[in-house]
């Protein structure tokens, strides 16, 4: 009796000490009032103008020459497919490329190799609901790659740390290292930043550069900004705004400045006033019954437009091109995707009788 009285001394005084009992009620108070603001997770950093990067910017769909995908699924749950991909005329795209895609719940694993023998790699695993880990790993002829990257999804938050190409064998540490965290303030703005730390090899000096940025959403509208401090690059900002016109319609606009050190006299010394470079960009996207398409234009005088056609339900028909009024040229691309689907797995997706997983992607 008289151990387990003296046992409870030690704690009784830990909760009776005032300085203590303030900081519990204070904590305590701060998570009832970030609880009863009801906000939501804001997505990470990178991906903080996703809505116009990914919806309807053409910057990462434009494809010039021709296209052709062929993509053979095994599985539905799990996703398993194998897919060749044959391209001629493109400068960016591989003449041959095969790849194989397997995901579940908790694993996503991809992985593409090319003609000349340049292999990539890619292993996404989720430890719980709000931890995954993402690994890249790229083999080309005289280079390679190896990122490695956690991002932690919390209630009203995200943080990322991420590495790519760590190495210490060299008598130091070496590689990039970025470190971002985003978050919700209000149900509309989210706010963060992004630090990276850099060092190309021992016998050069490390660099270091801090990115703030901020997101607001709106009813149908949301717009981002992103403020990078000076560098050894120097400075930029970049801003982008995206609007849900109708439910078929959606359109976006991009502004980006970079202001980079000039350079004075034969020698390239610094001292010649900032560079000043800016881009700015609008795009749209129309969701018909069975076909996309996009639109965009730049300030350096470049039109883009593309047309993703379904004709049946496994081929899928890409028409792409773009006019440099400036330059005075014009590219064509046109491409076909064929998804050959089994008679049973396409009889399991329109009954629905199994529910395809979510993989970490």
């Amino acid at each position: 009796m008289a151990d387990k009285k003296f046992a409870s001394i030690p704690s009784a005084h830990v909760y009776e000490n005032p300085l203590l009992s303030s900081i519990r009620n204070t904590y305590s108070s701060f998570w009832e009032r970030r609880e009863a603001l009801g906000l939501s997770n804001p997505g990470t950093f990178e991906n903080i103008s996703r809505e116009f990067q990914r919806d309807v910017s053409l910057t990462n769909f434009m494809f010039t020459g021709l296209r052709a995908e062929w993509n053979k699924p095994f599985s539905n749950s799990p996703i398993f497919q194998l897919s060749h991909q044959l391209s001629m005329g493109a400068q960016a795209m591989s003449p041959y490329t095969f790849s194989a895609l397997y995901g579940s719940s908790s694993v996503f694993l991809q992985g593409t190799m090319e003609n000349d023998g340049s292999l990539s790699a890619r292993s996404n695993f989720r430890w719980n609901d709000s931890l995954v880990t993402k690994t890249n790993a790229q083999i080309q002829p005289g280079q390679s790659m190896l990122s490695i990257e956690n991002d932690y999804s919390g209630r009203d938050f995200t943080a990322s740390l991420k590495a790519m190409n760590p190495s210490i064998i060299e008598g130091g540490v070496k590689g990039i290292f970025i470190a971002s965290y985003l978050q919700s303030v209000t149900p509309s703005l989210a706010l963060g930043l992004e630090a990276v730390w850099q060092r190309v090899a021992m016998n050069s000096s490390p660099e270091a550069l801090l990115s703030y940025g901020a997101k607001y959403k709106g009813s149908d509208w949301i717009a981002s900004l992103q403020m990078q401090t000076e560098g050894p690059q120097g400075s930029g900002i970049n801003s982008s705004y995206w609007r849900k016109l109708t439910d078929k319609v959606s359109v976006g606009a991009d502004l980006s400045l970079q202001f980079a050190p000039g350079l004075s006299g034969q020698g390239g010394l610094m001292g010649g006033g900032l560079q000043k470079e800016g881009s700015a960009s609008a795009a749209a996207k129309y969701e018909f019954r069975a076909s996309t398409f996009r639109a965009q234009v730049d300030s350096k005088g470049r039109l883009s437009c593309m047309l993703e056609k379904t004709i049946l339900p496994a081929v899928r028909v890409t028409f792409a091109g773009e006019m440099d009024h400036l330059k005075q040229q014009a590219k064509v691309g046109v491409g076909v995707s064929v998804e050959a689907m089994s008679e049973d797995l396409m009889e399991q997706a329109d009954k629905g009788a199994v529910q395809a997983p979510s993989p970490p992607f």
